[in-house]
């Protein structure tokens, strides 16, 4: 059996950012593995700007943005395999792959990082009522319909969710030629960044309806007309129907960490991120087995995917020189009043580099806010925001002066001020 210092499963924008960082950190023998044709992940069907601004100081697109790291990896002579659908990871690190050259092949490694990215919600997970009819599929499915093979799925479109997926995709079917006529929202605030809620729709009179769901999809063999209706607390409300006629319905419902592979090897979930549950360092419930990006948590930015993976990749090489301390004197970081989820979930204090970047989410809009980090009853700190909402990730930042080695829990709850 072939042995490797590290293997990183997925050769997205986390994988080649983790992989690249672990090389720079001296180890040498390293291997991607990407079930896909091309390294680069989601990268390479977002052909719209808006990338790299944190980390390159400069405007690209996502294409651009994955070659500048495939670039430095072939620099580097950092081994992958292409076309590689990893079947089963073990917990002890062992990796069962199969590909068309290699036919069915296992591995082992001295260290893991999960870097398998994010799948979309579909039609299935949602229980929309009526028919199945072909014209409904998913926002991601559409743009790579139309930005790498070139097909455009259709003329007159309306769109359920407004997740960031979906507005981009609302201003790319218009500018090639379709009729948006609409975007409905289940909950009463948008699932997207505001910046593209302005640039997607507003700037494209296209109507978005919060607080409004599909309740009927209508067609045969292909879709020909939906209903959606407003909702009050998630149920329809007789009366409010409004009919639109349709040949394309793209759902931008939600993403999801791909975890398959975890949840079958042990690693414990996040009920809220759907994500392995990790410490500072990445490192999950399984020694040497670490996590970074839309795995983790779905993220607004790849910028901020390419800064935690990187950091990842510090923490891999640290373990397999030993430095990590593996007692489970942990603490544990707690989402309270308003915060829908914290990362890291965990921290050990021997282990940690300082300044440390916590990541959150709310459950809802904020407006006038403090996020109240606090030791048990003692307040840390407060961090005055004039708006919080739950598309938006959040980032705090935990110094020396507010990590003591007598902490309890790590509390994080919002409170609106008056």
């Amino acid at each position: 059996m072939k042995q490797y210092d590290v293997v990183v499963i997925g050769g997205g924008s986390a994988g080649l950012a983790a992989a690249l960082e672990i090389k720079k950190q001296g180890i040498d023998h390293v291997l991607i593995l990407e079930r896909d044709a091309e390294l680069g992940g989601i990268l390479l069907q977002c052909i719209h700007n808006g990338f790299g601004l944190k980390v390159f100081k400069e405007e690209l697109t996502g294409p651009e943005y994955a070659e500048r790291f495939v670039q430095e990896l072939l620099e580097m002579g950092i081994e992958y395999k292409l076309n590689s659908m990893v079947t089963k990871l073990n917990p002890d690190k062992t990796i069962e792959y199969a590909n068309v050259n290699e036919g069915f092949v296992k591995i082992s490694a001295r260290a893991v990082v999960l870097a398998m990215g994010c799948y979309e919600r579909n039609s299935g997970s949602i229980s929309i009522p009526g028919n199945r009819p072909s014209g409904v599929l998913t926002a991601g499915s559409a743009q790579k319909y139309l930005n790498i093979d070139g097909y455009l799925v259709g003329k007159r479109v309306f769109i359920l969710g407004s997740g960031d997926i979906g507005l981009i995709m609302a201003r790319r079917m218009t500018l090639e030629g379709a009729k948006v006529l609409g975007v409905a929202e289940v909950l009463p605030f948008s699932g997207g960044l505001k910046r593209n809620i302005v640039q997607c729709l507003d700037d494209y009179d296209i109507p978005l309806y919060l607080s409004h769901t599909v309740t009927d999809i209508i067609g045969e063999s292909k879709v020909e007309k939906i209903v959606i209706s407003q909702v009050d607390n998630f149920v329809p409300i007789p009366g409010t129907e409004k009919t639109f006629e349709i040949d394309t319905l793209l759902l931008s419902v939600g993403l999801v960490p791909e975890n398959s592979l975890s949840e079958r090897c042990g690693i414990i979930l996040d009920k809220k991120t759907k994500g392995p549950v990790v410490n500072e360092s990445y490192q999950t419930n399984i020694e040497g087995i670490f996590a970074c990006g839309n795995v983790l948590h779905v993220h607004d930015l790849v910028d901020f995917v390419t800064e935690e993976s990187r950091k990842a990749g510090r923490s891999v090489v640290r373990y397999l020189n030993h430095e990590l301390n593996a007692t489970n004197n942990m603490i544990n970081v707690l989402p309270k009043n308003g915060v829908s989820y914290l990362l890291p979930q965990e921290i050990n204090l021997s282990n940690l580099v300082t300044p440390m970047d916590i990541f959150m989410r709310v459950n809802k809009e904020f407006k006038n806010a403090e996020i109240v980090i606090s030791n048990g009853d003692t307040v840390i700190k407060r961090i005055k925001k004039k708006h919080l909402a739950p598309a938006e990730m959040e980032k705090f930042i935990l110094k020396d002066v507010d990590l003591t080695g007598d902490m309890i829990d790590i509390n994080v709850a919002i409170e609106v001020q008056s």
